[in-house]
């Protein structure tokens, strides 16, 4: 990072003019990711799927049988429901950027204003005071502050800077207050090189998305060739009339395609990025959700997830027979004078809050990074309080092997001391130690409830800080994570993969080994989290699985990671993964059945090619299985609260649920096609449809119970309500479906055809299916880290 230098200096009581703002260019890093609402609807609308859906109804329409557009119905209400979920969601995420963008005082025109950081433009004087985040790259005019550079640098211990030296884009003011002027804004600032580096060169992985895809893939390669494959075959060969040919062709083609599944996957991800929105979980990508379901090793910083980022003062450590109470008196004093305002500065005065000073300091000396503390002049007395072998001259061994002691403990320990005399600059000398003070990390207060809940979920917990070795141990074993921390700093990338198989607690880790770190646990067939805040954390972040970044970390991480807590609450994650949990389970349960309809009318459609006097259903009816069978359970299940841990390949699962029903239904159906082609049984077209309806309407229940087992109340419910559903739809207004009421040898067949059929079915659901399709499946599909 080179020193920096305006062109030209601002005034300091005027500013930039309105004019002069105009010119300048601005402070954004990147453009609004959002699509216009219209391209939304339009995208919405005219998907791959809407689009064949809506040339085989123009087809249906030619017929002139109406009854058998009602599946546009579903396909509409779907696309509505997905639309309006997707625009809710749009809105709640703009409205929560908004709440926490941050503004900063500008000085235009001769007055402070507050404007939002890609309103600041260069040249611009900036006003930054304690905790502010630097918006820019800049150059102090006026003022002295400590810079907290970790996000940049990794290293925690502050930086004095003064007038004309050079401030940083996405670090933190730690102490005092400045006027800046901005050098280098937007994409020139020196974090957008780390966030263009940051940004992902694919997508963050999801076995979900692939499955979709694959599915898009699949049915683009079958639906043009099989549908008139099938026309041809019904409308030249079977001597089948054209009207009819082209009902029982769309018929099969809305079979294969698997809409709803699409829309509801859609719909499902934007409704669980809403929830998380409302508990301030910001989502980048949808899909995120799935890797943050599936994590099984997540890895934590200790700063800001362990712990708070405060400091508590535990205890006094009075020496040559001082009081605690003159000790505490004098640190009183000492900091009513100075201007301080560090973490620890903090920590100091909220445990001195019922302590009055009683002098007034003649000379201060502020907190610097070089001397490593602090004092105050009073009269003909020196207080000073900092790191104790920063004060002293010669330090007594016998006090630095009592502070090693607490620093065993995990605590930070400092020094208070005094000189008889008034000094005019600070320097390590000779002083009377008064006492120590013993200071430590603030643990979250649900930190140990919060790891325990990881525990349990059988999520292996891997702390990875920067820090020494044995201060990350202490606040491991105060927050209840067992094991005995490594010391990084002089292991080999070769011995990585090893550690962080045995090991969960590290120290002195470098921004390259946290890399090397979630590296080595995915190629070990982990599903890897990683939460960070700073510019060292964000390779890790990138390489991982499902990144979680804090809400007031630097940009980059921010930019890289799958999900961002804007209030750095590390408290919300058990929700946040149960609800990733229950969208991911809940949509593996219903793509199954999903896929039952697309698989048996694929094979239905080659067979009737082939074989079959007719195809099994036309539009209306399929639609009846489709609606009871399908989209309504798949609907109401998607809202089940299952927040097991998903395992296995999604594609494996999904198929391996599927192919039963699938399979049981077209055996069923070949049954009827033989005896209806024996003519044993005389039996029409309108017939051999109608039962073969019913026993899809049977086969669909099947697979619903089989998917649900064991019921629980409300899938009990759904189970009766379509059964009865079906019923009703069959029974009293079989007229509407196009069935036909079918005699008594007619439905001895049904009853016959469903005797084998159920029992197929059941044999089917014991077969290992998961093998067989693991066996064919690319490596790609068969979860994450399946190639490695």
């Amino acid at each position: 990072m080179k020193p920096l230098k305006p062109e030209t200096l601002t005034s300091l009581s005027e500013g930039l003019t309105s004019q002069q703002a105009a010119s300048m260019p601005a402070n954004q890093l990147e453009q609004s990711q959002n699509e216009p609402l219209s391209t939304l609807i339009f995208r919405q609308f005219f998907t791959f799927f809407n689009i064949i859906n809506y040339i085989l109804a123009a087809l249906i329409i030619f017929t002139g049988s109406y009854r058998n557009l009602m599946f546009m119905i579903v396909v509409l209400s779907n696309t509505l429901i997905g639309l309006i979920q997707k625009i809710r969601s749009r809105r709640t995420l703009e409205r929560l950027a908004l709440v926490h963008q941050q503004t900063y005082s500008v000085l235009r025109n001769g007055k402070w204003e507050e404007l939002p950081i890609e309103q600041i433009v260069c040249n611009d004087i900036v006003s930054l005071k304690a905790g502010s985040q630097i918006p820019c790259d800049c150059v102090i005019r006026e003022g002295f502050c400590q810079v907290n550079e970790s996000l940049l640098t990794g290293e925690s211990d502050p930086l004095d800077r003064s007038q004309g030296q050079s401030l940083y884009g996405g670090c933190y003011l730690i102490s005092g207050q400045v006027l800046v002027q901005a050098v280098l804004v937007g994409t020139k600032q020196y974090m957008a090189g780390i966030i263009t580096a940051a940004r992902r060169d694919k997508e963050h992985p999801s076995e979900l998305r692939d499955m979709l895809n694959a599915l898009i893939r699949f049915c683009s390669m079958m639906l043009f060739p099989a549908g008139i494959l099938l026309f041809i075959r019904l409308n030249f060969f079977s001597g089948v009339s054209l009207n009819t040919s082209i009902l029982n062709t769309c018929a099969s083609m809305i079979g294969m395609i698997p809409e709803g599944l699409m829309i509801l996957t859609s719909t499902a991800l934007a409704a669980a990025s809403v929830k998380m929105a409302r508990k301030a979980v910001l989502i980048h990508d949808l899909y995120s959700i799935e890797g943050l379901a599936r994590v099984d090793t997540l890895c934590l910083d200790k700063t800001g997830t362990i712990t708070s980022g405060k400091m508590n003062v535990t205890d006094y450590a009075v020496k040559d027979g001082q009081s605690v109470q003159a000790m505490k008196q004098d640190l009183a004093d000492l900091f009513g004078s100075l201007e301080d305002d560090n973490i620890t500065a903090r920590a100091l005065r909220a445990s001195l809050a019922d302590l009055k000073p009683k002098r007034k300091a003649d000379r201060t000396f502020p907190f610097s990074s070089v001397s490593k503390f602090s004092g105050c002049c009073f009269g003909d007395e020196t207080l000073v309080f900092g790191a104790y072998t920063f004060i002293f001259a010669h330090p007594d061994p016998e006090v630095l092997k009592e502070i090693d002691s607490y620093a065993a403990r995990g605590l930070r320990v400092l020094a208070l001391a005094r000189k008889n005399e008034a000094v005019d600059k600070l320097e390590k000398g000779d002083f009377t130690l008064i006492g120590l003070v013993l200071i430590e990390d603030e643990i979250r207060p649900d930190a140990p409830r919060i790891l325990n809940y990881f525990k349990e979920q059988d999520v292996q917990i891997k702390i990875i800080s920067g820090d020494m070795a044995r201060t990350v141990q202490a606040i491991a074993d105060r927050a209840g994570i067992e094991g005995e921390a490594v010391d990084m700093q002089n292991v080999s990338n070769e011995q990585i993969p090893e550690l962080v198989k045995r090991c969960s607690i590290f120290g002195r880790v470098s921004p390259e080994q946290k890399m090397e770190m979630v590296k080595a646990l995915k190629e070990q067939g982990h599903t890897v989290g990683m939460t960070g805040d700073g510019v060292n954390d964000v390779m890790a972040l990138k390489e991982a699985d499902c990144s979680i970044a804090m809400g007031s970390g630097a940009q980059a991480a921010l930019a890289v990671s799958s999900l961002v807590l804007l209030q750095d609450q590390f408290s919300i994650l058990p929700s946040v993964v149960n609800q990733g949990r229950c969208v991911i389970n809940n949509i593996q349960r219903t793509a199954s059945l999903f896929l039952v309809k697309t698989i048996f009318s694929v094979i239905l459609a080659i067979l009737t090619v082939i074989w079959l006097p007719a195809y099994p259903f036309i539009p209306i009816q399929l639609t009846l299985v489709s609606s009871l069978g399908t989209g309504i359970p798949a609907f109401i299940l998607t809202f089940e609260n299952d927040t097991s841990r998903p395992k296995g390949s999604f594609m494996v699962s999904v198929l391996s649920r599927a192919l039963p029903g699938a399979l049981a239904i077209c055996g069923g159906i070949c049954l009827a096609a033989l005896v209806c082609l024996s003519k044993i049984i005389p039996m029409d077209t309108a017939a051999f449809q109608t039962i073969c309806t019913m026993l899809a309407a049977v086969n669909s229940i099947c697979v619903l119970y089989w998917i649900c087992r064991p019921l629980s109340f409300q899938q009990l419910v759904v189970v009766i309500f379509c059964s009865l559903g079906f019923v009703v739809a069959i029974v009293w207004f079989h007229g509407v479906f196009s069935l036909t009421v079918l005699n008594f040898p007619q439905f001895v067949v049904f009853l016959c055809v469903l005797s084998i059929q159920i029992p197929l079915f059941l044999q089917l659901e014991k077969i290992h299916w998961a093998d067989w399709i693991e066996e064919i499946l690319p490596a790609r599909y068969k979860g994450s880290h399946a190639a490695a």
